[in-house]
């Protein structure tokens, strides 16, 4: 079989993609991020590649160019069935041409069509994007390059589709990347999963940094950037100032200011707990399932970490509230025909269905599994919480975010993207759309940890009625960008984009006033800001606000109407004078000044798809897996355009590959003890909790303080346990701790010696206090 990623002669040879090298301009909470991709023709005859490559969710494409050898070719945004035209039109006279262009059915999918690159020849593509930095839970701001792209699965119904791409056993390219941050706060540190150079500074405040990847990184996994500021919930505002050459009173021509706002969730606030909900755990149970979470030794199967995390999940939830399982892939089904209420007994039923979970339900089709759920009315005073678990595979991403969006005055929505190369869009735009939060767990990360953070974000007061008033001069007006914020949670923060319009003739100072209610208490920030800042800083935020216009106006004709095509110009119109890429548009660019053109027609290339288990593994780098075009004939001078399955072949699985069923891995004993444990917070004396500590039953029995009951013992030594051998882990297990500690606080017995005696067996030195009892 081929070990090669991308495009492949007849002999089996790669059309190599040299190197990768991408420079990052960080501002405050944005980022612009510049990728440049050489390649080379190898070949006797004349190529057509195309290259599918994800982008972070909600990027904004703003800069496309080609150099071949010495020329320089800078391509024009265009309406994409236009553009699309003329490049049909180039390549079929022979003329060099590039396109680049979203796909239809996610926001993180992108397609560039290479026509006509001449043997021997030289290619170096630039490709220029902006993003917000989302934020992490430990409040870091995250920057993820992809070096993976999922296949998009597609139900046999359906035409459309994002086309496979496949990956490189050994990657044969290298990257090279550089950071450059600037921000209004004091930088603190920036770290990441692949080695770096020193971080250096270059003024003396720690606002200006500069880092470097170190050299030789194999652009085998994604490089994932965590940035921390000194004062991470300090509220932010930010001017840009407008485009000299764009005309006054367009988005481009104006200053256009950004407010970060991540509110602080004080402590006797973040151990407030509610103990009503609704929650529904959606869960992923397609083939690619079936995947290890990474390439490491002892990895597990990401449905085998789902089904740990399920377990923990439902033995932290507080009793009396509501919850139902989900699992989909091709089709779907629940748990229960509907939510129950939380107790022994369903808990229970639910655990014995959980150990029997398997990737084993075929395709990737959420969509109608969350129509279900939307569809069942809400318990009243029980907020219904979605956990959402996935490694990404979905192809109607846009569909799924609107019906989300749709539902989101009933419900929050937490999403957990599982493995390398989970969709972006899908995974971030669900909770944004959702109100709830994103987390992603890549590399070596465990998934437990990163679930129970959002089941507390779940349980935990919001920032709700959320203000922003004005103070500007007289002869500005302030036009709001950004859509109206209901509520924010623990570990969100939003970006609020607005132009500054008209003129002072006097003042050039403003400002903002941002009002929200947390916990029944007022908080009121007020940032000032410059009306005209006199330094050139760059676009990005300009660009950021036209992305915010722009999904918001594609969300809305999604959504339907009459004014589609008011709304569709509208698009157009932005897009193309912001320069910011949409759904409608893509960059053209055609090599005008070549002097000679391509006869004959092109060479036939068809890639080879590498199946792990029931999943792909997909190459390429920004991206990065290539695939050529099939040779399409002629027809009345035009090209036939391929369709996206006619762009991969699939392979079936190689028997050499090698990957055979390892044994299974001894359990992991806070499981154990998490297992044990019954729905009111407590534990029994058995022999299976005596096993958790490495004791007999009658041990535990002969220690157990006299007059104290069994259950008490046991569940005050199962405490001391978790504080002593686990309390590295105590993230994962705290729910579990305040429920057991609720519990016997409840049966009013004496615990002194019980504590006493507890920590004797177990080689403690836990205080009541510390247990909570």
């Amino acid at each position: 079989m081929v070990n090669c990623c991308g495009l492949v002669s007849e002999k089996n040879e790669p059309v190599p993609l040299k190197s990768i090298s991408v420079q990052l301009q960080v501002r405050d909470h944005g980022v612009s991020v510049s990728s440049s991709l050489q390649y080379v023709n190898e070949e006797d005859r004349a190529l057509e590649a195309v290259f599918v490559f994800p982008l972070p969710a909600d990027a904004a494409v703003c800069h496309f160019s080609a150099r071949i050898e010495e020329q320089e070719i800078v391509a024009e945004l265009r309406d994409k069935q236009s553009a699309r035209d003329q490049y049909d039109d180039a390549v079929s006279s022979g003329q060099q041409a590039f396109l680049l262009e979203e796909s239809d059915e996610s926001s993180d999918v992108f397609k560039l069509s290479v026509g006509c690159l001449s043997p021997g020849q030289n290619a170096v593509i630039n490709i220029v994007y902006v993003m917000e930095l989302s934020i992490q839970a430990d409040h870091a701001l995250r920057f993820c390059l992809p070096a993976v792209l999922n296949p998009r699965y597609t139900p046999t119904a359906s035409a459309a589709g994002v086309p496979e791409v496949s990956s490189a056993s050994v990657i044969p390219y290298t990257l090279s990347l550089s950071v450059d941050v600037r921000s209004s706060d004091r930088i603190s540190r920036l770290e990441s999963s692949c080695p770096l150079d020193p971080l250096v500074f270059l003024d003396a405040h720690h606002t200006h940094a500069t880092v470097s990847l170190s050299a030789g990184h194999r652009f085998d996994k994604d490089v994932e950037l965590l940035l921390y500021y000194e004062n991470t919930h300090q509220p932010s505002a930010v001017v840009e100032a407008g485009v000299a050459t764009a005309q006054p009173g367009s988005l481009m021509g104006d200053p256009v200011l950004m407010i970060s706002l991540y509110p602080e969730f004080p402590a006797d606030v973040m151990s407030s707990l509610a103990s009503q909900g609704e929650f529904v755990f959606v869960v992923d149970r397609s083939g690619s399932m079936d995947c290890r979470m990474h390439n490491g030794k002892d990895a597990q199967m990401r449905i085998e970490s789902a089904r740990d995390t399920l377990l923990l999940l439902l033995k932290s939830l507080p009793m009396g509230c509501y919850f139902n399982i989900y699992g989909f892939g091709s089709h779907f089904e629940s748990f229960f025909p509907q939510s129950v209420v939380y107790s022994e007994d369903t808990m229970e039923e639910a655990l014995k269905r959980v150990k029997n979970m398997q990737a084993d339900m075929g395709g990737t089709e959420i969509l109608q599994a969350l129509k279900h759920i939307y569809s069942q009315s809400c318990y009243p005073d029980h907020p219904r919480q979605l956990f959402i678990f996935t490694d990404g595979e979905v192809w109607n991403t846009k569909e799924v975010l609107d019906l989300v969006k749709s539902n989101v005055y009933s419900h929050r929505c937490f999403s957990f993207g599982i493995g390398e190369g989970a969709s972006t869009a899908l995974i971030t735009g669900m909770a944004r759309e959702g109100s709830g939060h994103a987390q992603f767990i890549t590399g070596t990360d465990r998934m437990q940890p990163k679930v129970m953070q959002s089941l507390r974000f779940a349980l935990q007061p919001a920032v709700d009625n959320i203000s922003v008033d004005w103070t500007v001069p007289e002869g500005v007006t302030v036009d709001m960008l950004s859509p109206p914020i209901s509520a924010l949670f623990q570990g969100q923060r939003a970006l609020i984009y607005a132009q500054l319009k008209g003129q002072s003739s006097g003042k050039t100072d403003g400002a903002v006033t941002v009002k929200y209610r947390l916990k029944d208490q007022p908080v009121t920030n007020q940032l000032q800001f410059t009306l005209k800042p006199t330094e050139d800083t760059g676009r990005t935020i300009h660009r950021l606000a036209a992305r915010c216009v722009l999904r918001c106006l594609e969300q809305e004709e999604r959504a339907g109407g009459a004014d589609t095509q008011a709304l569709r110009s509208r698009i157009l119109e932005l897009s193309v004078s912001a320069g910011v890429s949409s759904v409608h548009t893509a960059f053209i660019a055609v090599n005008t000044h070549s002097k000679q053109t391509v006869t004959g027609p092109l060479l036939q290339r068809r890639v080879p798809v590498r199946r792990i288990a029931r999943s792909a593994m997909f190459g390429g780098p920004m991206m990065m897996c290539e695939m050529a075009v099939p040779e399409m004939g002629f027809l009345k001078g035009k090209r036939r355009r391929a369709s996206p399955e006619m762009l991969c072949d699939s392979m079936p699985m190689f028997p050499e590959m090698g990957f055979l069923k390892e044994p299974a891995p001894q359990a992991d004993p806070l499981l154990q003890l998490v297992s044990l444990q019954k729905a009111s917070g407590h534990w029994e004396l058995n022999t299976a909790l005596a096993d958790v500590f490495g004791k007999t039953e009658d041990e535990l029995a002969n220690h157990r303080p006299a007059q104290v009951d069994g259950s008490v013992w046991a569940t005050v030594l199962a405490l001391i346990w978790l504080h002593t051998c686990r309390s590295e882990d105590q993230v994962e297990w705290q729910f579990v701790a305040m429920k057991a500690s609720a519990w016997i606080r409840s049966q009013k017995q004496g615990l002194s010696q019980c504590v006493c005696d507890g920590n004797l067996l177990l080689g403690g030195h836990v205080t009541e206090d510390a247990l909570g009892i």
